[in-house]
Order: C-alpha cells, then structure tokens, then sequence
C-alpha cells in the first residue's frame, strides 16, 4: 500500500492515545467464582428425569440431596441439562461429578451456550474437538479450564457417552464473574454518527473493538470518509466481515491499489463475534474472534484530509448526498471502544459528539427462530403433511457445505405419485413421479452448497409445479391431474426401507442446516419436535445450526484452494508447485545439487530452496559441471554505458531486479558452499576512486539494501578490485585499474564474493568532474556452487550415542526427510517426546521403517515394508508427513503409505523436549550408521556442527559411490570427494559430469583424424630396454570398440585399426549401406568379412555399433537391439596396434579392395562416442587432457550431437554442425544459456588444411594386479595372449 492509503487509514482513528482497558473487554485475573451453586432449583432444566429425585435441580457438584445428582428418564444422546445463570455472565471453567455413590457417570459431553435460551451454539475446545472429557467414577471432580472464555446466559451439557453398566448421571459446576455489557441495538435503516475531536493529534496506537450479533448477512458496521472519496469501511458480507481502505484520489499513481482484508465466516448465526482492530505506526492488526491478520502498510503515515466523523451501522451522513447504496447492519453492538472511548454509553446519555438516526436502541432482541442441524447422511425429520388438501406447499430455509443430499420427500394420497427435492452439483432439484407418466424435473438455483442461507419455496397444484430459490423460479406445467397431498414428509433423508414410507434417497441425505419450515400454511415449531409432540427424527440437534467452515483457518498451505464438505475439506494444489493433502510438500528440488544427483543434466530448473517452508519455488539455470552451479540472471541490462558528468553528480544508477524474490534469494544463497557475481569493467579516461574529501565516488547495494564500497574477490570496506588485492594492477598507486586515469581503455574483472551481501541489486558511479571520462560494465548473473545440506552428514558409531536439538515446532504440520545408510536391523532415527504427544520415526526391522506419533488421539503408525534389506549400506531416502488430514511414509521411490486422521479429532502435535537424532531419551535401539540432508518442515539441521561436539558421533560419512556410482555412465568411474562423489571420465568417450556428454565431430569429405597408439620413442637416459621394445611387442586377444555415425555417403569407412604387422581392423558402410566388419589377424591369411544386413544404415539417422570381440568369437550388436555372433577363422590375435583412422585412409597396405574403396573415400557425417578400448580418439583431440598424438586432416569440427538435425533422407548438406556457438550444450531447454566454466574450445574447426597434431599419444602400463575386480569398472580390452610379454590395456 502506497503512503497515501495508509494515511487514509491512520487518519481515520486519529484519536488522543489512551490506555484502552474497558470494563469487561478482557478475564479479571479472579474470574473463576463458582456461579451454579448459589442458584435456585428453578435455574436447572432438562431434557427429562427419571424421578423427582433425580431432577435437575439436585445437580450441582458435590451435593448428596435428592438422589444426588441428575439423571433422565432415558439414557440416549438427545437428553441434555440446562442452567440459567441469571444474566450473561463470564464463563471461564466447568466441572463435572457422576450421581452421588452410584453406578451413573458421563464419560464425555457437549457443552453448548445461549443469551436467551434459544439458537444454542457448541462451544469447541480445539479447531476440530467438540467433546469434553467426562467422569470415570461417580464422585471424583473432572475440572475444565476454556480456553477462551466465553459471555452466556444459559448453559446447556449434552451426554455423548456414559457408564455402559449404568445411566447418564451428572452433577455439575460453573466457574466465572460477572460480565458487564453495553449493547446498541440496529433496525437495518439506523446509525449513530460519531464525531472526533478536531484537534490534529497523531496517536501513537489507535485500537477500535466491538462485538457484533448479525440478524442478517450483510450490512455496514462503520465507515468513515473524506473529501475525494477515500474512505474505510468494515462490512459484513455474506456472513463475512471485509475491511475496505480506499484511497479514492484517481490522480494517485495506480500502485496505490485499495486494500481489502477478509476474514471470519458464517459470522450471521445471530452469535456474538469479536473485532479487534490495531494500528502501530504503519503495522494494522485485524482480528475476528481468533483470527487475526498481520498487515504491514507501505510508505509513511503522513496525515490526510478527512472528516472527523464516523458511522456505525450504516452509511448516514445528514445533509450531504450518498453515492452508496451498500445495506446497513441489521443487529447489535457490544462494548463498543474508540481509543478507550465507550461510544455505546456516550449515546446513551445523548452526548453531543453522537448524533443517533433511525430506530436506535439499548437493548438486543433474542432470536426466536429455530434452527435444525442435520448432522449425518442418516438424519432425518418426519413431520405430517397438509393431508387431503389438492395442493403441495413446503417453504424452508437451508445451509450446506455439501453438493449432494436429498432435502425432502413425499408421497401422495391415493397412489398418485410422489415428488422427491435434492441437491445435485449445487442445484436444487424436484423430481415429480406420477403413474404412468415419465418424471417431471424442475431445476433452480446454483452454487447453493456455499454455506448461506438459502429460501427454497415448492408447490404443485393441478397443472403446474414450481420451485423458487432464492430469486430464481423454475415452473413446469403437468397434465391436468389431482394433486393429493400427503401424509408424512420427510426431511433430510429416509426413515429406513424396512418402514414402508416409501422414501428412497439414491443421493445419501443432507447434512446442514434448516430453519423457517412451513408445510402448507402452517409453520413447524420444532421445539415441539424435540419434546415429542410432533413428528420423528434421527440424529438431529434441535435449536442450534452446527455447521463450521473447516476452510477457517485455511489448513492449505503455499495458496492451495480450500473446498469443504460438511465432514471434511480438501486443498486443490493445482498450480501452488505443491502437493500432498495441505498443499505442505514441495514438488521441486531445494538445489541444482539435488538435480545433479538425480541424474539430471544442464538445463533451466525450478528449485524451492526451503522446501516445504513458506517461500516459493523459482526458476534457475542449472550447469552441471564437477559441481552443481546455480545460475539466476537479473533483469537488468546487459551493458551499462557511463560518460563523463558534473563533480559530485551520479553518472549511473543502475537497479538490477531478479525473477526471484529477497526471501528466495537469500535462502537460495545461505544454501551454497559458494556465491559470486562477476562484474566486467572497461575503463577510458576514468574517474578518480574518491573526491578529495575521501568519499566513495562508486558503490553498490547489496540484497539487504546496504552499500558496499569494496569491490573484488577483497575483504568488505576495503575498497580494492581484484587486482589491488593481488598486486598487479597497471599502477601501483592504485587498486583498480579503471581508477588509474589513464588515457587508454583499461579492465578490470570484479568478483564479488561475499555471499552475504549478494546478490548485487543496484550500482552507482558518479564522476569527479572529469568531463570526457568514459567507461561501460556488465553485471553477470549471480552464481552458487553447491548444497551444504545436502552432503551435510553423521556417523553414528555407538547406539547409546545421539545428537540433540531444540524441540521440533510442527503442530498442524511437520514433515521430516533425510538419507541413511546402516549395517544394522533397526535403530530410530528421530524422536522428539511431549507430554503425552511424540514423534518418531526408526528402521523397526531390516525391511520395515516406522513412522509413529500421537497428537493426544492414541498412538498412530505408518510403515513402508521393502523387498529388499534397507541394510545394505547405501543410502535410502526417507520422507514423513503429518498434518491435520493425516500422516504419509516414504521411503525411496517404494509406494508412499498413507494413514486418514480420524474425523474431528486432536490436531495440534505438542512437544517440549530435545530433539534426539540418531537415539531417544533412554539410550535405548538407538541407530548405527550416518544420517545425512535431514531437514525439518524445510529447515536443514547441522549435524557435522553438533557432531563434533559430541561423543560417539563424528561428523561426515564415506562411502557414497555405492549409492551413487550408478550416475557415472559409458564408462566412467565414481571417486569419492569429501562431500559426494564425482565421475571420472578419462577412460570414457564421453564427458561431463556423468561422462554422458557426447563428444562428435563432422567429417567433411576427404578429411581424417589418427590416433597414434605407438611409434618410436627417443630414449631417455632413465628409459629401459623393455619400454622401448613395447611398440612391437603387444598382443591383444579382446578389445571392445563402440561408435555412432550418421552419414547418407557410400561407401564409408567408419573406422579403420593398423599394426605393425599390417594386421588390421576395418568397419565400412558398402555401397548398399549395410555394415561390414573384416578382421585380418594372421597377414598370410585372407582377412575375415563379415557382411550384416541389418537395414540400410546410410539413411541420415543415428546409429550406434557396438563390437566385443573375445578371441575368435565376435559379438556385433547394432542400435542396442540386433544382435549377431561371428566366429573368426583368421586368428585371435590383434597384434602390434599401431594406430586408428577415422575418416579418409592415405595409405592402407595390404588392406582387401573393399576397404581400399572404403577407404579413399573416407567418410562424410558425423561420428560421436568413438572408443576403442580405453583409447577415445574424438574426446583426445576435441578435449585434450594430458599426453596423447592425433593428428587431424582436412575439416573436422565439433558437433553438439550427432542425434541433432537432420531426419531421414535429408543430404548430406544438412548434416554439417554450426560452427560457432550451442556445441557441447546438454540438458533440458539449454540452447542459449550461459555454462559457468564452460570449456569453449569445441567451437572452432580442428583441422582445416595440412594437418594438427595434438599433445601426445601413448598408452597405459598394468601388471597384472593392477587389473579392475570387475568387467564393469575395468576397460574394454581386457584380454592378453600368453606369450610372455607385457600387457596392454586400452
């Protein structure tokens, strides 16, 4: 809210500051005198008495007369006792006793209030409980403290359930003070118009209460004005109490948008209610009876023109015209305060600050209407119809939450039919049966299962039927036909198909509420229902309307929509980035660390970097390198250009805005191990770094609105760039080179590194007065390495060993998640006690773990049963959930479990001791192993911090490539790091973080790429003998070799082995496109070829080959699917490899005329994932590591993907990558995106003209105990022949 607004708030209870304490507004601190035991016997009623002795008036507590306490004639759920205080009275407790030396106690009961002994309403002890806890015996005194209080005449205690060896029995007491009460009475077309003192005064708090009974849903209950239409009102609206602040000045900036605070429901059930309005400076509390909203207005609260008046219950203003036609209030005030200023009794001793309109009066009428709650499916009320009259006619009025229920029933006389009203998808319904006669439907109204009171009026007479809701008719003529009324309706629902009425209710019955039943001309008193003299019904509370709005308080969390029932409520998360049955679990990732080790790739990402807390998830760019970094870009621009301007005078000030908010960055920001944000300065002629008093000329704001005058990787305040910090900057009298002067173009590269104060939210430079200085910069995106949580770990080494944190505050919800890994067969995890209520979550047995806690309804447990040991030692991801609708156990990606909280039950989980981790309080089944990532309703728990401290537990845990090895792809190998893993890909033809990166290149005609295995070496002085005779001396009996292509050009020679021996390997494409191995292992022997017509392979798609020869025996298998063995007749011996050609072959002596073809014409495509054993000829020359010799001809460039461009049939034209820009870029929605640390060297062509030899070949030397354990982390050619040589592994 804009300053403005907030004026015109402020400025509406400006009024001298008091101390507000008026009389009955609040609990004298002794206000638990006990109020029944002095009363006549003429205060208590009941329901019935089983004698005289055993009537009301001898149940007060601890008396013995009479029988000694109350009990009625029948024992069932509909007998109540009733106490009439005398006046309204402060209830504070009660207290209850079975009948004196008896078998007769009440074990659990309502208690329900009144003004004037009608329209009762149940008071409730939590949000969901209703019941009291009775007595166990007769005699002993079960106390009650409510919590809050509440202001009542009469008092009535409803049994639930007794002693099931004897009766209801009660005596009973109630404890409180007296209550004093200042009501003003409004007809509906009254007000009372206040006028303040016009003293300009600004009160330092205004605080405004009232209490407020509506007769009626709608009506303003106060409203004050000014000049131009701005103006506060509080209104009731459709049960609903609205608070409007409107600034009203159309010239003010569109920013300043009127305020409107809802809150409350149902507040029209002729019940008193509470308001509590509160300004502080520029925070406003609001409260309806329990709920109070926190609003904290926008700008200042500077005063604005307003009239110093003010009406209460309606807008009456005499002698100026009204441009509102809203509904006055139809109801009462109570106690209604100013600032400390009793307003009711300034009117009524006709003070001249109160100008009274209209029918105003000092007293509160009772309501005299009877409503009737219907409390279950199986409800019902049979009352006696207008029998023998030629018409049907029933008005009534309704309220429910339900869109489903049968309403009313009816048969008429003589076999003519019957007509049944129900409510459907929240429309009313009347269905008209006749004999012989297909249905007559009627449909009106919608929406009617909104809670309100709605008028239904149905008749049917001769020719014609109507129904009327509300305002809306719907009138279906009949054939002429006698309409004979009948017996008995039936309202709500049926009294069961073995009564013979008839009555069928395929929809279930109602549950609401009715009031203001008629049946023909007659109204229905259902007080006589109650007492026995009229009618029937089944579970039914006469005089009270029981329903609640289970959507107030709103359970759902993070804006999921609240829907209700009249049993229960749901939350549609449908686009809150939430789920679960509150809307409380995040569907997004709190990290790119947690993307990363999902297996994810680089790409644009949602994280929610507090989880299940408050702040949303946001969009981020993820760059999956060894680390996890977070990229969010700012929406400032791209280069900011600065010239020279006045002395002093600001060059630029540049805000720079995030698609993130404050809370989500900085929770994003205290997640990482590391933040940075790069600044790119490029300098002519600039500034001086202060003016000559020593003032700062440049600074930035950080997220927390503070300047920051340092710049660089250097401490705060110390005002130097990176390169004052390091000592190289081009003068050495200053710390930047920008600030050096100089009449030449300098640079400075700032990285600013203090993750408290990122990221950088605004930057200003101003000028020293040097008019023909010049400089521009670019602010980089903000970036964030890494998740602290999420390695963050503890080993647990003894079972009497824990560590301990403050209690766990997860009342209505908690969810807990963390990883373990164990040895064991059980420990608990977690475990935080209360009195009675606990948590705790363990590893019951090797396959089961066990979520169980109690909220004060008995204990609850959800398990999650595994097929497989959760003991094997790799990390298990657990996740439990408990809120008010129930509780939730996941464990990995095994079925979540779930367990329903029962129906109105407790709800608030209680805890006030330590939280244990890893044990429980007694230092028993306590769990060996680690724990790491817990996290607590979105709050990480540092376990390494508490573990160092304490005995027993050392922070961290190894070992997580058991878990996570599995990420590492085509090869690559898991290595340990201190916190997580990371993949080793050197022997892998692919990269990145997963070696899942594909690494290709495009092969333009005519060019080639060799990689050398061996060739002569200039011996050092420390060489041997040995080494030096290797290059001949190799033989190979196995080697696994695997490529991709894409091509349209035959023939091709996709792949070409040599040795020594002019032995050779050789993979083509013929002339028909089908694939051919030769094998040539013996040169006095015909080469083995081997021809597989898989399909025509030169069509413009991927493919990959993949060749496993072992000996004699090749394997071939062709785009992961077909599969074909061959046996080798020439040898089983590849000796001396000397080197691989990819591409154009110069010179292939010896080779058959297939592969000389093949050969000369080389290949045109591209090739991706070569490897040959541990020898990757692509990622050698593309992405050169270390030592190695390839040498490239012709045009070769690198390609982000073979699988990218062209389809089927395409020429080969379209095959060619781009060449600047996009390469080597993998992840979801990455084309475009920055890579923080990117290894841009793959966008340039290799091999142009000539050749280029890259680094130095050579090959790696194993004994044979250095050989992998297993084939799957060892290299591809594994096989050696037996000739005592050395051996050599790709």
């Amino acid at each position: 809210m804009a300053s403005v607004a907030w004026a015109v708030l402020k400025v509406l209870l400006l009024l001298p500051t008091q101390t507000w304490s008026p009389v009955g507004a609040g609990n004298p601190p002794d206000c638990d005198a006990p109020l029944a035991s002095a009363l006549p016997r003429s205060s208590f009623s009941s329901s019935s008495e089983l004698s005289s002795s055993h009537g009301p008036g001898f149940s007060r507590l601890n008396r013995r007369d009479g029988a000694g306490g109350w009990t009625p004639l029948v024992s069932n759920k509909y007998q109540w006792l009733q106490i009439d205080l005398g006046e309204r009275m402060e209830v504070t407790a009660v207290a209850t006793q079975g009948g004196y030396g008896s078998s007769d106690w009440v074990t659990s009961y309502l208690l329900m209030f009144s003004d004037g002994g009608r329209n009762w309403k149940q008071y409730r002890r939590e949000e969901s409980i209703w019941g009291f806890p009775g007595n166990t015996n007769a005699d002993s005194v079960v106390h009650y403290r409510l919590q809050p209080p509440f202001e009542a005449r009469f008092l009535r205690f409803l049994p639930l359930a007794w002693n099931p060896r004897g009766r209801i029995g009660m005596r009973i007491e109630v404890y409180g003070c007296a209550y004093k009460s200042e009501v003003v009475y409004f007809d509906g077309q009254s007000a009372l118009l206040y006028t303040l003192d016009k003293k300009p005064l600004k009160p330092i708090r205004d605080v405004i209460s009232l209490k407020f009974k509506a007769m009626q849903s709608n009506g303003i209950l106060l409203h004050r004005e000014g000049q131009h239409g701005n103006h506060i009102t509080l209104e009731l609206i459709k049960g609903k109490l609205v608070f409007f602040l409107n600034s009203g000045n159309a010239k003010l900036p569109s920013t300043i948008a009127p305020v409107t605070l809802t809150l409350g429901s149902l507040l029209d059930d002729q019940h008193w209610h509470s308001v509590l309005i509160e300004l502080l400076d520029t925070q406003v509390n609001f409260t309806v009876d329990k709920h109070t909203h926190h609003f904290q207005a926008k700008g200042d609260s500077s005063y604005l023109d307003l009239n110093f008046e003010i009406s209460f219950g309606g807008i009456s203003t005499p002698g100026r015209s009204r441009a509102f036609t809203r509904k006055s209030f139809h109801g009462c005030l109570e106690n209604l305060y100013y600032n400390g200023v009793d307003v009711t009794e300034l009117a009524k001793k006709h003070k001249p600050q109160i100008l009274m309109m209209g029918n105003v009066s000092f007293s509160c009428p009772q309501p005299q209407t009877v409503p009737v709650t219907f409390l279950s499916s199986r409800s019902y009320l049979a009352l006696p119809g207008n029998s023998g009259e030629d018409k049907v006619s029933v008005t009534f009025q309704f309220r429910t939450w339900n869109r489903a229920g049968h309403l009313l029933f009816g048969e008429l006389r003589r076999g003519s039919g019957s007509f049944v009203l129900f409510l459907k998808d929240g429309k009313l319904k009347l269905s008209l049966f006749q004999p012989g006669q297909s249905p007559r439907n009627v449909t009106a109204g919608a929406g009617l299962n909104d809670g309100q009171w709605h008028s239904v009026s149905f008749s049917a007479k001769w020719s014609h039927m109507n129904v009327v809701v509300d305002n809306d008719t719907a009138v279906q003529p009949l054939v002429a036909v006698l309409i004979d009324s009948g017996d008995t309706y039936y309202f709500g629902g049926c009294l069961g198909n073995s009564s013979g009425s008839g009555c069928k209710s395929p929809l279930g019955g109602f549950q609401g509420c009715l009031r203001l039943i008629t049946i023909g001309d007659k109204a229905v008193d259902p007080i006589l229902v109650q007492q026995g003299a009229l009618g029937s019904f089944r579970d039914l509370q006469i005089d009270s309307c029981g329903i609640t709005d289970r959507c107030l308080p709103s359970y759902c969390e993070h804006g999921g929509e609240c829907s209700q029932s009249w049993d229960t409520f749901s939350c549609d998360c449908l686009g809150t980035g939430y789920t679960g049955e509150t809307c409380h679990s995040s569907l997004y990732e709190q990290s790119c660390e947690a993307h990363k080790h999902r297996g994810n790739p680089s790409g644009l990402y949602s994280i929610d970097a507090d989880g299940s807390g408050p702040l949303g998830p946001f969009l981020v760019y993820c760059n999956m390198t060894d680390s996890a970094w977070t990229v969010v870009r700012h929406g400032g621009p791209d280069a900011v250009t600065l010239r020279g301007a006045p002395s002093g005078h600001p060059r630029s000030a540049v805000s720079f805005a995030y698609a993130a908010g404050a809370g989500q960055l900085r929770a994003a920001v205290n997640l990482a191990e590391r933040c940075e944000q790069r600044l790119a300065l490029r300098c002519g002629t600039a500034r001086r770094p202060d003016s000559r008093d020593g003032t700062p000329l440049s600074w930035w704001v950080g997220r927390t609105n503070e300047t920051h005058t340092y710049w660089g990787g250097s401490l705060p305040d110390a005002q130097k760039c990176t390169c004052g910090l390091e000592g190289n900057c081009i003068d050495s009298q200053y710390y930047c080179n920008c600030d050096a002067g100089r009449n030449e173009w300098t640079s400075d590269t700032i990285v600013l590194s203090q993750k408290e104060h990122l990221p950088v939210t605004q930057i200003v430079m101003t000028d020293a007065g040097q008019p023909h200085s010049e400089a521009d910069y670019t602010l980089g995106p903000l970036l964030c390495r890494g998740d602290k949580s999420f390695w963050n770990s503890a080993s647990f080494n003894t079972e009497t060993s824990y560590l301990h944190f403050p209690a766990f505050h997860g009342e209505l919800t908690a969810d807990v998640c963390f990883f373990f890994k164990t040895t064991v067969s059980s420990g608990v995890f977690m475990e935080n006690l209360g009195i009675t209520d606990f948590i705790r979550i363990e590893l019951r047995a090797p396959t089961e773990v066990t979520f169980s806690f109690d909220v004060g309804n008995g204990p609850c447990e959800v398990t999650v049963q595994s097929p497989t040991p959760f003991n094997d030692n790799q990390w298990h991801h657990v996740r439990a959930e408990r809120n008010v609708k129930g509780a939730s156990l996941q464990v990995d990606q095994l079925p979540q479990k779930m367990q329903p909280a029962p129906a109105d039950g407790h709800v608030r989980l209680q805890l006030n001791s330590q939280l244990f981790i890893g044990g429980t309080a007694t230092r028993q089944r306590g769990f060996l192993g680690c724990i790491r990532s817990l996290q607590l309703n979105g709050v990480a728990l540092d376990l390494e911090e508490r573990a160092t401290v304490t005995p027993g537990v050392e922070p961290g845990c190894a070992g997580h490539c058991s878990t996570y090895g599995h990420l590492c792809r085509n090869g690559g190998r898991c290595r340990e790091k201190r916190r997580g893993v990371t993949c080793d890909c050197a022997f892998s033809a692919y990269d990145g973080p997963f070696c899942s990166n594909e690494i290709s290149a495009y092969f333009a005609t005519g060019s080639s790429m060799t990689y050398h295995f061996q060739e002569h070496y200039t011996l050092s002085e420390n060489s041997s003998s040995l080494v030096s005779s290797l290059h001949r001396d190799v033989t190979l009996t196995r080697e696994m070799i695997t490529l991709s292509f894409r091509t349209t050009r035959t023939p091709s020679l996709l792949l070409y082995v040599s040795s020594f021996y002019e032995e050779y390997l050789s993979v083509i494409l013929a002339n028909n496109g089908s694939l051919q191995i030769r094998y040539k292992l013996d040169r006095h022997q015909n080469p083995d070829a081997f021809t597989f017509d898989f399909k025509n392979m030169a069509d413009g798609q991927l493919h990959q080959v993949k060749i496993n020869r072992e000996e004699a025996v090749v394997m071939v298998e062709v785009n992961q699917s077909a599969k074909k063995q061959v046996i080798l007749s020439s040898g089983t011996e590849f000796n001396a490899v000397k080197s691989l050609i990819l591409g154009k072959v110069l010179e292939a002596a010896g080779a058959d005329p297939d592969t000389r073809r093949a050969a000369t014409s080389g290949f045109t495509g591209c090739l991706s994932a070569v490897r040959f054993g541990r020898a990757a000829p692509l990622k050698a020359a593309l992405r050169p590591s270390g030592p190695s010799r390839v040498t490239v001809r012709g045009h070769v460039a690198p390609m982000a993907r073979c699988a990218a461009g062209a389809a089927s049939g395409s020429p080969a034209r379209e095959l060619a990558p781009r060449l600047a820009g996009g390469a080597g870029r993998s992840g979801p929605a990455d084309e475009g995106e920055p890579l923080v640390n990117a290894d841009r060297r793959d966008s340039a062509v290799i091999g142009d003209t000539g050749f280029l030899r890259i680094g130095r070949a050579g090959f790696e030397l194993l004994a044979s105990s250095d050989l992998p354990a297993s084939a799957s982390q060892s290299a591809e050619i594994t096989g050696v022949s037996h000739h005592a040589r050395p051996s050599l592994i790709f």
